[in-house]
Parts: C-alpha cells; structure tokens; sequence
C-alpha cells in the first residue's frame, strides 16, 4: 500500500482511534499507552509499509531534520570523509545529510544553496568558494543557520570551524630545515581563499625564520584547477638550475599525488635526494615507494564541531562560534634526514 496508507485504515484494523494511532507512530515515548496496543499498532503499520509524510511532518513544525552541506570537491578524500562524519554526527543527533560539490566554482555553489534552501533544509555547512561573501551575507540575513567549514571570511561575522593552516606549514618547514634541507620549495595554490594564504604564510614565515636560502623560485603558485601540466612545470622548475629545492611541501593532496607520479620517473630519490611533505592525506600516498610525512587534519574533530556549531546556531543564529583546530605532522620515511642527498645514477 506504501504511501497510500492513511491512520484511519491502521487505526480500523487495530480497532483503536486515529488520534491514538498518531500518538504511537509520531512520538517515541508511549509509556502512558498500554504496550500490546502499542506493539499492535506498530505491527500493523509495518505490515501496511506506512510511512510517516515527513511533508505534512515540517509544515506542522517547520523543521524538515535535514542537514544541508556543500563541499567543494566530494571526490578529494578530505571533503569525502568530512561528510561522511558529517552525515554521522548528524544522524546522532536526528538529522539527515544532503550533500554537494561547488568545484570552487561561484555560480554553482551559489545554485547548490538555492536548491538546498528551497529544500527547507534546518541548517547548512558550507565550504564557500572565493568571492562567496555576498551570498553568506544574504544567507544570515535571511536567518538561515550555517557554519562555515575549512575556511571562513574576516568580513563576515560566522560561525565556523578551521584547522590552523598558519602554523601546520610554520611547523612543517621547520621539520625540513631541521633534517637539514636548506632550499625549502612549496607548491600550493594560488587563490584568495585564506586557508590557502595561510598556508602559504606560514611558509614564507618559516623560511624567513630559519634563515635558509629562498629564491622566488622556490615558492610556486599553480591555479586551483588542478591543471597537470601546469602543476608538473612547476615541480620540474622547483627541481632545475643552480640550486634546486632539496625538500618540497606540497599545499594539497592533489597537488602531492601529480608531483609524486612524476617524481617517481625522474632520477631522484626520496629522501636522499628531495623530501617531501603533503598537506593532508590519502590512501594513494601509500602507493609511493617511500613513505610520505604528512600534515594530519583532525577529521573527526572537525566534523564533530561543525555539526554542534550547526545545531547551536539553529537555536540562535547570532550564536558564531569560531573553532580553530590543530593538525599533526605525522613524520615518515619521505623526510628522513639519514639520506646522503645523492643524485641517483
């Protein structure tokens, strides 16, 4: 019968009141019912296949229990398992996860929360892309809860829940220079995203500090594309002329998989000639020969708060907590500094 199903046919069969019927299939306390009327009712409706309109559901209480979340690349490893903790933690806390990729791309993260707000979703975690200001904007003005993940506006005053990019590529050029590398090169991307620009920062920042050579050529900017060509000329120019990087930090995972693949045919060795360190990580860097250090973002913790954050905001939507988390540098076999830095013949 599916959908068709009303409470007045289970509630004929089980010999009892609609209203009755509706109290023990909508309310999860039915201590004040006698339980063999309880556990009939309920058999019946799952006998019939009924299921409750969630429509007629949110128009009484306005409130749909759903999550709406938009990340901007579903198939990065990172995004994938942040909402799949996401969709956990939500469904903890009686909330089903819809979910979408943006691509960094304006006009269709801008479309994705159209479409999700039509949906009366109670609330949204949002990765915006760059240039998304207006479009948070107008959603605060609109009243609507959200949560901005991985990545926040100065100008706007939200709720969000970041790690500190700063001090994770702070912490990982100083792990380089003290294995001895002296001509610290990083490829990352350039955008105006601000956990890019800190990541970017805190590079600069560590070179400078620890006094190591730092040519313009060490630092090297590639679009957000994730063009290979692009990506691989950078490598190649990082690891040409006079005094080529001896280490690498690598400002995504994506950028890291791209480099890697190509570092492995070239005449290079890793550690002894070049380290490496990858921001953030996944499976694909176990196929590597040589183990790569990494830079671990608290996925859990960062899913966890986001959905809390969520749900504090739905009760009060000038609530915005701003969460700032650590990462770990999880040191493997990749910066190893017992290599002699020869060049493979």
């Amino acid at each position: 019968m599916g959908k068709g199903v009303s409470l007045k046919v289970i509630a004929a069969k089980a010999g009892v009141s609609a209203a009755l019927v509706s109290y023990v299939l909508n309310n999860k306390k039915t201590d004040r019912i006698n339980k063999i009327t309880a556990q009939k009712i309920l058999a019946i409706a799952k006998e019939l296949n009924y299921s409750t309109n969630e429509l007629a559901k949110s128009l009484k209480t306005n409130k749909t229990n759903t999550i709406g979340v938009i990340v901007a690349d579903i198939s990065n490893p990172f995004s994938a398992s942040l909402v799949r903790i996401i969709e956990n933690q939500g469904e903890q806390s009686g909330y089903t996860t819809v979910f979408g990729s943006s691509d960094e791309d304006l006009v269709k993260f801008e479309k994705l929360v159209h479409t999700l707000v039509n949906r009366k979703v109670d609330g949204l975690i949002l990765s915006p892309p760059a240039g998304a200001e207006k479009i948070i904007l107008r959603l605060q003005q609109q009243d609507i809860p959200l949560v901005l993940l991985d990545r926040y506006f100065p100008s706007l005053k939200t709720a969000y829940v970041i790690i500190d990019n700063y001090a994770a590529s702070f912490e990982a050029v100083n792990h380089l220079s003290a294995t001895g590398r002296n001509r610290v090169g990083m490829i990352t991307y350039d955008a105006d995203l601000l956990h890019l620009q800190d990541r970017k920062n805190g590079y600069l920042a560590a070179v400078k500090k620890t006094k190591k050579r730092l040519d313009n050529n060490h630092l090297k900017l590639v679009g957000i594309e994730n063009n290979v060509s692009k990506i691989e000329e950078a490598l190649k120019e990082l690891l040409s002329g006079k005094a080529p990087a001896d280490a690498i930090l690598f400002g995504s995972n994506k950028i890291a998989l791209i480099c890697l693949r190509l570092i492995n045919s070239l005449s290079l060795i890793v550690p002894d000639d070049l380290a490496v360190i990858c921001f953030d990580y996944t499976e694909m860097l176990d196929l590597f020969y040589s183990p790569v250090t990494y830079i671990k973002q608290p996925l859990e913790a960062i899913g966890y708060q986001a959905v809390q954050c969520l749900l504090q905001n739905m009760g009060d939507t000038t609530n915005t907590p701003a969460i700032v988390l650590q990462a770990e540098l999880v040191v493997q076999e990749s910066t190893n500094a017992s290599g002699k830095l020869l060049r493979k013949k």
